[in-house]
C-alpha cells in the first residue's frame, strides 16, 4: 500500500462527491499549484517571516500538497517515490563538500 493511500482516498471521496474529476485534469491540477503557491507567498508579502498568519499558511501550504497530490495520483507517481528519487539526483548534484553552507546553483559550484 502506497504511504500516502489515506490522504488520496480522501482527496478523491471529496473531488468524486463533488463531480469535480471534470475540472481536475493534470493542466488545471499544475495551474492550481501555482495560484495556490501564490496565495502561501501573498502572506509573506510586506512582512517580515515570523510576522505571517500560520493558520493561513498551514491552509494554503494544504491546498498546495492536496494539488500536488491528485496531479501525482492522475499520472499514477508514488509521492514518496518521487521525493526520494529527486533527493538522490539532487544529492550527485549538490554534493555536500561543494554545496554544504552554500546557496549557488549546481552549475556555480
Amino acid at each position: 500500500m502506497k504511504e500516502n493511500e489515506e490522504i488520496i482516498q480522501a482527496l478523491l471521496k471529496f473531488r468524486n462527491e463533488r463531480d469535480w474529476e471534470q475540472f481536475h485534469n493534470p493542466k488545471d491540477l499544475a495551474l492550481a499549484i501555482s495560484i495556490e503557491s501564490a496565495e502561501l507567498l501573498e502572506l509573506f508579502l510586506w512582512k517580515k517571516a515570523e510576522d505571517a498568519n500560520t493558520e493561513k499558511v498551514k491552509e494554503e501550504l494544504a491546498d498546495i500538497f492536496s494539488f500536488a497530490f491528485l496531479l501525482a495520483e492522475k499520472y499514477g507517481f508514488d509521492v514518496k517515490e518521487i521525493v526520494l528519487e529527486k533527493i538522490k539526483k539532487n544529492d550527485l548534484k549538490y554534493p555536500v563538500d561543494k554545496a554544504k553552507g552554500t546557496s549557488k546553483k549546481y552549475d556555480e559550484l
